[in-house]
């Protein structure tokens, strides 16, 4: 599963290089409440970033499940979805955009239960 760690590292590398613009280039720009959405979107990507990694080391230890394989997928559109829309909705205060983030909240829950359920089976 050398996609996951690839994509576990390029949204880790994202995550930082948007935490750091988000410090550097948005502090007085936005509002904190607005500040806050953005930086929590910025935690959520960081974190699902590792899991992608974690589920990429993962892949060898489960081989054959197609759970891993689908907890990997989720977690990545889960990263889009709900840290995508945080960004967005950051940027543009557009406050239909916080419509899309429990979406992608359900993704990342869908993925670490793929993960559960992969462990429980492999008892």
């Amino acid at each position: 599963m050398k996609a996951f760690l690839i994509l576990g590292a390029l949204n880790a590398f994202l995550a930082v290089a948007l935490g750091a613009f988000g410090a550097h280039g948005l502090e007085g720009k936005l509002s904190e409440r607005l500040m806050d959405v953005y930086k929590t979107g910025v935690q959520y990507h960081m974190m699902h970033a590792l899991g992608l990694i974690f589920i990429a080391l993962l892949a060898d230890r489960f081989t054959g499940s197609n759970l891993i394989h689908w907890a990997g997928w989720t977690m990545f559109i889960g990263i889009i979805l709900f840290s995508g829309s945080l960004y967005a909705l950051s940027m543009t205060n557009v406050g239909v955009l916080g419509a899309i983030t429990p979406f992608g909240g359900v993704a990342f829950l869908t993925a670490w239960t793929f993960v559960a359920i992969a462990a429980i089976k492999a008892l």
